[in-house]
């Protein structure tokens, strides 16, 4: 029997709140800590990385702000934006090598995108704006 809809949205909120729970780990927080960091409650945490509760985009930025990541990449892997597809090449082989841990792939990609944006608006640059 084919998945239904129901089904991979079920997935996708089991396999957010699995990433939740493997960033927070990565960054020895509690769970109570990564609460307060992002100023919601234990319980509802909790339920957000055992994927029972669909998070707003407004909750995943204040969780992504606790574990000082970008909230794009919690929005894609909530299914709230879609990966960008200029830039999935380069972002998803950074995402994929072992050599190096989460936060080093973080601050590559968000290196990158800094570059990125800095391209798209050289008069800014040029006028160290």
């Amino acid at each position: 029997m084919a998945p239904t809809p129901a089904d991979a949205v079920e997935s996708r909120l089991r396999d957010l709140g699995e990433f939740i729970r493997d960033q927070r780990r990565r960054d020895r927080l509690s769970l109570r800590k990564l609460s307060e960091l992002a100023g919601i409650s234990n319980p509802y945490l909790s339920q957000i990385e055992r994927g029972l509760r669909k998070p707003s985009a407004e909750i995943l930025q204040a969780i992504a702000r606790g574990l000082q990541i970008s909230a794009e990449t919690l929005y894609v892997r909530a299914g709230i934006l879609d990966e960008r597809e200029d830039e999935e090449d380069l972002v998803a082989q950074i995402q994929r090598d072992p050599s190096i841990n989460e936060r080093q792939k973080q601050a590559l990609v968000d290196i990158y995108r800094s570059f990125q944006r800095e391209r798209e608006m050289p008069e800014a640059v040029d006028r160290g704006a």
